[in-house]
């Protein structure tokens, strides 16, 4: 994996390294002057890498800081144990940051993407799909195929726009098991269902429906890590003898998630087998040094995992995919 580049704003994309160059240029000229004002952080960040002949492009289309975070991860464990974890990594207890992330993967021939992120109306955070992609330069007519991990709403928010589907040139790709279960509910059960009668169901006729090793295009295959949904999925893709791992919801916390893949999580529909897929892929990804992508890591979301006690480290991608 090659060439990492972090993208803050589309202002910065369009400049490329010309601005970087004008922008290295300048200096403090020691005069007096007022502090400069807040900014409000507007751009869509992104970042892109290679994975062989694979261009992988992770963008964020949004993030949320949320309270309570005992609510959500560790709802098995006390409070002072799930404190202490926290402290020693340097985070609240009391708070956390969601990021939502989908994933672009350019093979050559098709333009690949994983999720559709939270949607114009999203919530808890309202989604910049189409500015993020934009931003980093592709448009949505140009997307091939999309493929759905699962069908949470902050996965399949993005697949519909008010003036209609949001990839008009796209076919579809999920998990068998995934929308058996959820098409085969009550559309008014509740807000997933009625999510995925609205926005997913409307594309059964374009859609491929794949079970575990099930290939999306050559070189990205499906790998089965049931729990967190009935039929999630994770991608591995695999060119030029280099492999990656987009592993969806499978871990949604870079600290609670890695170091206690025991720790229950108030998303996982079946705690038990999701804790179980933890275990079994974090695990493949330390011992076989593959990297991986989080749809909730802290952006750009690449990373990697190391073994550590009875759990494992997110170690978080830098200079590294760049060499």
């Amino acid at each position: 994996m090659t060439d990492l580049k972090i993208d803050i704003t589309r202002r910065t994309a369009l400049l490329g390294a010309a601005g970087a160059a004008v922008g290295a240029g300048l200096v403090h000229s020691g005069a007096a002057h007022a502090a400069a004002d807040k900014q409000s952080g507007t751009g869509m960040p992104f970042a892109r890498y290679n994975v062989g002949d694979f261009e992988v492009t992770t963008l964020l289309d949004g993030a949320v800081t949320v309270g309570e975070p005992q609510k959500t991860f560790g709802m098995n464990v006390d409070a002072a144990t799930f404190a202490a974890s926290s402290s020693d990594n340097f985070i609240p207890a009391d708070t956390f940051k969601a990021f939502f992330t989908p994933t672009v993967v350019n093979t050559g021939s098709e333009l690949v993407l994983f999720d559709t992120g939270v949607g114009e109306g999203g919530r808890p955070a309202r989604g910049n799909m189409r500015a993020a992609l934009e931003g980093a330069g592709y448009t949505p007519e140009q997307v091939d195929v999309v493929v759905l991990t699962h069908m949470h709403p902050d996965h399949i928010g993005g697949l519909m726009e008010a003036g209609g589907p949001a990839f008009p040139n796209a076919r579809y790709v999920t998990g068998s098991a995934e929308y058996n279960f959820w098409s085969g509910m009550d559309p008014e059960a509740n807000g997933v269902t009625k999510l995925v009668a609205k926005n997913v169901t409307p594309f059964a006729d374009k859609m491929s429906f794949l079970d575990d090793g099930g290939s999306v295009v050559s070189g990205i295959s499906a790998m089965g890590a049931f729990g967190h949904t009935p039929g999630h999925m994770t991608y591995l893709l695999e060119s030029g003898g280099q492999r990656l791992l987009l592993a969806a919801d499978l871990a949604n916390h870079y600290v609670w998630s890695l170091a206690h893949p025991d720790w229950e999580v108030r998303f996982d529909m079946d705690k038990g087998a999701a804790a179980a897929a933890r275990r079994k892929v974090l695990g493949m990804l330390a011992s076989e040094r593959i990297p991986f992508v989080g749809y909730h890591m802290p952006f750009p979301s690449a990373g990697y995992v190391a073994t550590s006690g009875d759990g494992f480290r997110y170690v978080a991608a830098s200079y590294q995919l760049s060499l």
